[in-house]
């Protein structure tokens, strides 16, 4: 009788625990599903696009660039951002079409709302209020960057992704991930994480003829005590697609452990990540410099052992090294990343690039089905 009740005991907590098996996600925020009890497999996070919804995913405002100053700046606007029929759609507009062209070196450029929500987000980089002056433009676009930083964070899982890129000269979709807390100070030292990242155009070609451009997609991670020893080379990973990255949608996916990274596109491994004892800090070759390690004491992970926020965004141009001087593109580059006028001569150029952005249908659209993320 009593290996009756017992064997019946048993069974009942079979089944009250189901098929779970313990997972190493962890996740927060308030839309976090199922976060003090993920099972692997689970899904913790679900993204359809069926509606707008603002409660989950929060605007940038802001003129900032992002650190890389880029042409665009941020709003919160359905011209720019929307859904529609089960997508999210980021598209880039013109700020001369709300004030006029002379505005761009005559204006200025105010971001702080008289609402709480209307707040400019990041006032870097003179984020929140520009004045343009003769040769110093002020942005040249508007677009959208959307985050769950407030609404959902997550550590170790696998990203699942489906979007079409934009086509377009200098156009630059990304989705990706910081961290909630930088743990280990400022970027790149607590880590960024691309999901996927493209660029407009169609022919651009690297110093060695291979299109960068919409042929080619990437995810990368970024690490390193300090901006100027930012590893990013050394995990960086791309696929090439002759068709195009933009006339299609196609699966993008990071597999993120505590022991490695994995990534993928339409269900292609294209990369491994695999720190080795010491962690970053010796994937990087750091260990014979004269650097602090802003990792010491903690996980072979770091910085990637701590919880990221999701980020979909679309930028234009810029002067870091994502459109490099040094590749080539029919018509030629109107700016040089080193130009204190960059500004300026990209819109002076754009003869060269207006022609290549179809505004008259989603051609220049970052364009997302879903995004998920689920435990491991």
């Amino acid at each position: 009788m009593f290996e009756i009740v017992w064997l019946v005991v048993c069974c009942l907590i079979h089944l009250s625990n189901g098929d779970c098996v313990p997972s190493e996600t962890i996740a927060s925020g308030h839309l976090a599903k199922d976060a003090n009890s993920i099972c692997a497999g689970g899904v913790v996070f679900e993204e359809n696009f069926d509606q707008s919804d603002l409660e989950k995913w929060e605007h940038e405002i802001t003129l900032s660039g992002g650190g890389n100053w880029e042409f665009q700046y941020y709003t919160n606007n359905r011209s720019n951002s929307y859904v529609e029929n089960g997508n999210l759609h980021i598209r880039p507009t013109f700020v001369s079409d709300d004030y006029g062209e002379n505005f761009l070196n005559s204006g200025t450029l105010d971001l702080n709302g008289a609402m709480p929500v209307d707040q400019c987000t990041d006032s870097s980089y003179y984020g929140c209020v520009r004045a343009g002056t003769g040769i110093n433009y002020l942005n040249l676009n508007k677009s959208a960057k959307i985050k769950t930083c407030s609404s959902f964070s997550f550590r170790y899982g696998k990203i699942v992704t489906r979007a079409k890129m934009p086509s377009g000269d200098w156009l630059w979709p990304a989705i990706w991930m910081l961290p909630r807390f930088n743990s280990y100070g400022r970027w790149p030292a607590s880590g960024e994480i691309d999901i996927v990242e493209s660029r407009g155009n169609k022919n651009l070609f690297n110093p060695q003829s291979v299109n960068i451009g919409t042929q080619e997609a990437a995810s990368t991670l970024h690490w390193g005590p300090f901006n100027q020893v930012n590893q990013w080379a050394k995990t960086h990973y791309s696929k090439s697609n002759s068709a195009g990255y933009d006339t299609d949608f196609h699966e993008y996916e990071v597999q993120w452990s505590s022991t490695n990274f994995t990534f993928y596109i339409d269900g292609e491994l294209i990369g491994t990540t695999n720190p080795p004892a010491e962690g970053f800090w010796e994937l990087g070759g750091f260990q014979d410099s004269t650097f602090d390690n802003p990792w010491k004491g903690t996980t072979q992970m770091a910085p990637f052992d701590q919880k990221f926020y999701l980020i979909i965004n679309l930028a234009v141009g810029g002067t870091n090294s994502f459109f490099g001087d040094e590749n080539e593109n029919p018509g030629g580059k109107p700016w040089k990343n080193t130009s204190p006028t960059a500004y300026r001569d990209f819109w002076k150029g754009k003869d060269q690039w207006l022609p290549t952005w179809n505004m008259d249908n989603d051609d220049t659209h970052l364009i997302v089905d879903y995004i998920k993320v689920f435990a491991i």
